[in-house]
């Protein structure tokens, strides 16, 4: 697929990307901003407004509109059969980008991703990570926006240890999504940190039907927490299950802070939760980025080619002490 170099428009923004990434910005023209005529497919992972997908909706959008895109967003409910099924729909419409997410894994996209590149399209990846992929196609374009699943696995883990005073055999409980392939690599991580620190582990995977309505997890970690009440703490992942921890200890019967609770993304039930004081970290992966910067990479590699950027958008941790200040971003749904 080839297209006209265009040249950059006033738009701020893209010249801070364009000196960013080393380049001079070319003389304004009338052909305006410098995505413009651009066709994406944007995977955005849960359902339209929720609270782990507003913020990445909201960049993309934010891009789509200063690069002058056409963005056309796919929402899955983190179902990774339904994202295959938006890939497959994405190359048959033979736009100029696809940005998809790394939950099915490598292999289920693989031939796809031959086809999309022998067709001229430019892909590129968000959220969770695509490895095998983006080594064979970096070149091309083929980028990473998001956090580093094995690292912030750990980082999370261990605030927990460190933050909830946990000791060595104390039960612990991850309830994630092992089974996805490198998206998986999150909750590796957690469990990795509670081996070196021999504690004692509980695994649950989340079914199919949690990722698709995360409110079904109440009841499941009710269970949880009833069968074994010794329990110190609890990760959830991911951020729309995350949002219903605080509710499924109070359901529980348990006081503030009797459990320590965590969990990935600032979705606003999971930050009344920090508020409350039922959950004490949140993974802060950036979401708003996680929706901006893959437009971004679109637009450099489909009219400049720079290969893929690789960018963890994995910012820190939320906790009671730091809430406050970011309440103005979550309400604005940018973070």
């Amino acid at each position: 697929m080839t297209r006209s170099r265009k040249y950059l428009s006033a738009v701020a923004v893209a010249a801070g990307v364009l000196i960013a990434a080393g380049f001079s910005a070319p003389a304004a023209s009338q052909d305006g901003a410098i995505g413009e005529g651009l066709v994406m497919y944007f995977q955005m992972g849960g359902n339209p407004g929720g609270g782990a997908t507003l913020a990445r909706t909201n960049g993309a959008r934010a891009a789509a509109e200063a690069f002058g895109v056409d963005l056309r967003e796919q929402y899955s409910a983190w179902q990774p059969d339904k994202m295959i099924d938006q890939f497959k729909e994405a190359v048959a419409a033979g736009p100029d980008c696809i940005e998809i997410m790394g939950h099915p894994g490598n292999d289920a996209f693989w031939d796809m991703a031959a086809e999309a590149r022998e067709r001229g399209i430019v892909l590129t990846s968000g959220n969770s990570q695509l490895s095998d992929l983006f080594d064979e196609y970096r070149q091309s374009g083929f980028g990473f926006v998001g956090m580093d699943n094995y690292r912030s696995g750990r980082l999370v883990a261990g605030a927990t240890i460190k933050n909830g005073g946990l000791q060595e055999g104390d039960r612990v409980m991850v309830y994630g999504l092992l089974s996805q392939d490198e998206r998986g690599k999150l909750e590796r991580g957690a469990l990795d940190v509670y081996e070196e620190n021999n504690m004692t582990i509980d695994y649950i995977e989340i079914s199919p039907e949690v990722n698709g309505d995360p409110s079904l997890a109440v009841p499941i970690l009710v269970a949880y927490i009833e069968r074994n009440p010794d329990v110190k703490a609890i990760i959830t992942s991911h951020g729309t299950v995350t949002g219903f921890l605080g509710k499924a200890l109070q359901e529980a019967g348990k006081e503030p802070g009797e459990i320590f609770g965590a969990g990935y993304d600032i979705v606003p039930a999971a930050v009344e939760a920090v508020q409350d004081g039922y959950v004490h970290v949140l993974f802060d992966q950036n979401l708003f980025l996680q929706g901006f910067l893959p437009v971004v990479q679109c637009v450099l590699s489909a009219t400049y080619a720079i290969p893929g950027l690789d960018i963890d958008t994995g910012i820190g941790l939320v906790t009671p002490g730091n809430i406050d200040q970011l309440i103005p971003e979550i309400e604005a749904g940018i973070r």
